[in-house]
Parts: C-alpha cells; structure tokens; sequence
C-alpha cells in the first residue's frame, strides 16, 4: 500500500480520513500570498497602475530576483510581464527583505509600461528616483553612499518610509509567507539535475535564461548574454 495515499477512518463514522500532507496546498498557499501582496503594494505605492504579472520563483544564482517584461503569453495572446523571486533567500531573510525584493522588481515594471527602462540589465535615474519615491534607496553596495546606478544595483528599506508603512500593513493582516526553502546537502536522492556539462572535449549548448540566444563553447566556458548581461547556462 501506498503509505502517502493511506487514510485512516473516523472512530465510529466509518469516514476517512485524509491524510494530513494531503490536505496540504503549498502551491495555492505561495502563489496567492504573492499575488496578495503584489496586489497591496500596487494599491499603496503604484495607484494600482501596474499591470498584474506572472510570479515565478527562479534559483538564479547571485540575485534574490528579476524582472522580464511580456515574458508569457496566453491562449489568447493577451501577454504578461514576468516577476521571478529566488526561494533560496527566504529562509535566510526577514519577510520586509523578500517584499522589498518584489517591489523592487515593480518598480522595474512600472518603468516598462510608464518609463524609459534602461538598456539590459542597466538601473537607470528614472528608476532610481522611483525607487527613492516609494521609500526604497538604491544602492549597489548596500550602504547610503552606494552607487543608485548601474548593471547591478540593490536597495535599503528607508526607514519611516512609503514602502515600509505599506509593508506593516500587510504584516499587521497576519501576512506571511509559509512555505521556505530546505537547506539540503548537495545530491540528494530523488533531486532532479540539470542536463551535465560534457567534459569530454566536445563543444555543449549554451542558452541566456531571458532570451532566446544560444552558442556553441568548451563545457567550462563563461558566456554571458550581452543585450541581458546575465550568465548564459549550459545544457540548456
């Protein structure tokens, strides 16, 4: 017998009784917590002006998220943006760090439908002085005198600020995100993996993860996009 799809019966109804990890719904329960919170800091910060996008969690190394605009479309071809957070930052962080991530992230949605968004991966002055509007400081090595510019820039919460007034009104509702990702060792048992780089000598496929670009290198080459300035993966 199956013992994850094993119910016990009620005493004395002759009901069963499901399972307790059955009843569970981690998806529903992430998903539309995030899409709660989008909702309120649209409201609070943006007027509810943005569009709604498509929240992914994306394991991209060395960012806690991104951005990518009409990244999906549906049957219809009615498109939508992509907001992609990485779950690997939210056990180590405090729930205003990942919401502010999420802002941050809107911020650069915003500036895709009513801005001039830089080029690639480039934190322009338009999106800096947004940033600072809503009670977020850009910065890229996370101290007030950082650089609010360029390819990779960060933020601090402005303390008394629109974005975190906001962010303890959604707290005070008993906002939370349940579900954080394990710290396992690294292969476990049943862990899918990505395609292995070949080590033979032979050339493998290398892919930007935003667009549709691909080359040819060695299995241990670093190739990064150049109109997204991010790593390109290989197997891909």
């Amino acid at each position: 017998m199956n013992i994850h799809a094993q119910a016990d019966a009620l005493p004395g109804t002759g009901q069963q009784q499901a399972a307790p990890e059955l009843t569970l719904k981690p998806t529903r329960e992430t998903y539309d917590r995030l899409q709660q919170a989008y909702e309120h800091f649209n409201k609070a910060l943006f007027d509810g002006t943005l569009p709604n996008a498509l929240i992914t969690l994306q394991r991209r190394k060395g960012t806690f998220g991104y951005f990518a605009g009409r990244k999906f479309s549906n049957d219809a071809g009615q498109p939508a943006d992509e907001i992609a957070l990485n779950p690997q930052g939210f056990a180590d962080r405090d729930l205003p760090d990942i919401l502010a991530t999420l802002v941050h992230e809107m911020v650069h949605l915003w500036q895709h439908h009513h801005g001039t968004p830089g080029r690639g991966r480039y934190h322009n002055r338009e999106w800096a002085e947004k940033m600072k509007a809503i009670g977020l400081h850009p910065t890229d090595n996370g101290a007030e005198d950082g650089n609010e510019t360029g390819e990779r820039v960060g933020h601090m919460i402005v303390p008394g600020g629109a974005f975190e007034a906001a962010a303890k009104k959604l707290a005070a509702r008993d906002f939370t995100l349940t579900w954080k990702e394990v710290k396992l060792p690294p292969q476990q048992p049943g862990e899918g993996a990505a395609q292995p780089a070949d080590k033979s000598g032979k050339r493998v496929r290398y892919c930007c993860p935003d667009c549709d670009l691909k080359a040819w290198a060695k299995y241990d080459a670093k190739l990064v996009c150049g109109d997204h300035m991010v790593a390109m993966t290989p197997g891909a």
